[in-house]
């Protein structure tokens, strides 16, 4: 994948190894030989992700990560400190300094290239959606969505598939300061069905299973539409690389290496949290996008776009089938005299209202509309016009009965409606004729005094 990494690290021979791996995967390499030239890079040309030596003359990378984490235009950018595998203390000082991730020298080809590629994917997801969050803001719309989606990745639900009792429970013990929801299993089988049932963030799974393959269970995992995305982190055992090269390859996401350092852990799985936390996220906002597009603003209602690629599906399934549809339009009588008399905004108040009135009065199956200004359509499968019409009518006298509601005034607003009716006739219709005559129905509606409803034949 491409990605731009900055390598900071005083020794030379440090830079130009990992420079040269980095490369090797095609990443754009950056380098910087101490701390204040790493922030002037990252503040000036940017990064996707940041590799950062503890140990550097001057400005330590504690101090480094700090700044960065601080600063309002670094702060999303992963951090990944490099640090001696027999100080421990790096790691929590790291951590409490900002620090996404370790590496521990000397630093192992697989773990530099797989931490890589999973903050990269982060970095990714976090400036989309810091994008549509800074769009949806100049647009002058709320986005509650946003602030739970910027969450530390603390709070997750964690599925542990460990046969090893001792081994479980100090995973269990570490992890749930963090995150209480945590389910255990022994059995790749059970834990699949778990899985199937739960909503879960983090799936843990050891390759030392003794009586069972735990990258089976993960080969099922991403086979399994409802589970694909699932993060997945394995625990592996020191020179069992084939194995783990394996479970990358079948989509393994990230991996633990025993004996597991809690630190490491804990920053792991909170990666792998907001990562799956912010492609939900973006998978949420993308599905309402799409419901914005279909959907009229102020009423609700699918909007005249929807309406009309969807009718012509249901007329030609009712013609394949041999099944009646009949369409409905109807028109608030006299509405410009609400809109001169009270306002614009009493006139929003009764669209809202008559399209609520609208579902009350329609099954599931119809598909009620705003066709533009006060005209509504309303289609409706396996219905013949007889039917349609008690429907219509029922409606109508709905309308007319109860008075609308009116924010300005204490007394409600008396509003008709008109309906024009037609039904599919012959296999030639299509949705421009059916249209055309309920158009007809309700022009005569209007012109016969309004508040009825008239149904046009072909």
């Amino acid at each position: 994948m491409t990605a731009r990494v900055l390598v900071v690290d005083d020794i030379e021979a440090n830079v130009k190894l990992l420079e040269a791996r980095l490369t090797a995967e095609y990443f754009e390499v950056a380098t910087a030989r101490n701390g204040p030239d790493a922030i002037q890079i990252c503040t000036v040309e940017g990064a996707d992700v940041v590799l950062l030596d503890v140990m550097m003359p001057g400005m330590d990378g504690f101090e480094v990560c700090r700044q960065l984490k601080s600063n309002p235009k670094t702060q999303h950018i992963p951090i990944i400190m490099v640090t001696a595998l027999d100080q421990p203390s790096d790691k929590i000082q790291g951590l409490e300094a900002g620090a996404d991730d370790f590496l521990t020298k000397p630093v192992d080809d697989i773990a530099v290239i797989t931490r890589v590629k999973n903050l990269a994917r982060l970095k990714t997801l976090t400036d989309e959606m810091l994008m549509r969050a800074s769009t949806s803001e100049q647009m002058g719309l709320s986005d509650n969505n946003a602030e739970g989606a910027f969450l530390s990745g603390s709070g997750g639900r964690l599925l542990i598939v460990e046969d090893h009792e001792r081994f479980a429970q100090r995973m269990s013990d570490t992890l749930q300061v963090e995150h209480p929801d945590i389910t255990r299993e022994t059995n790749p089988q059970s834990a699949l069905m778990t899985l199937a049932e739960g909503n879960f963030d983090l799936l843990i799974v050891s390759l030392s299973l003794k009586d069972s393959d735990g990258l089976r269970l993960c080969s099922q995992v991403r086979s399994l539409d409802r589970i694909r995305h699932l993060p997945i982190l394995v625990i592996a055992e020191p020179g069992d690389d084939a194995r783990l090269l394996r479970g990358l390859d079948l989509g393994v996401n990230d991996y633990l290496m025993r004996p597991i350092d809690p630190n490491e852990m804990q920053a792991r799985v909170r990666t792998q949290i907001k990562r799956k936390r912010y492609a939900d996220y973006l998978k949420n906002r993308l599905v309402e996008s799409v419901e914005m597009a279909i959907t009229d603003a102020l009423t609700g209602l699918h909007n005249r776009r929807y309406m009309e690629s969807h009718l012509k599906t249901l007329v030609d399934e009712a013609v394949q089938r041999g099944k009646t549809l009949s369409l409905m339009i109807t028109d608030i009588d006299y509405f410009k005299a609400v809109n001169d008399t009270h306002g614009h905004d009493v006139g929003d108040a009764v669209l809202r209202e008559f399209a609520l009135r609208l579902r009350r009065n329609v099954r599931g199956i119809d598909l009620a509309c705003r066709l533009g200004g006060e005209e509504f359509v309303i289609v409706m499968p396996d219905t013949d016009l007889a039917k349609a019409f008690a429907v219509a009518e029922r409606l109508r006298q709905q309308i007319a009965h109860e008075p609308f509601s009116n924010p300005q005034a204490g007394q409600g607003l008396k509003v008709t409606a008109s309906v024009g009716l037609a039904t599919l006739e012959s296999v030639d219709d299509t949705p421009e004729t059916l249209l055309k005559r309920a158009d007809q129905a309700l022009y005569c509606a209007k012109r016969d005094g309004r508040n009825r409803v008239v149904s046009d034949a072909a």
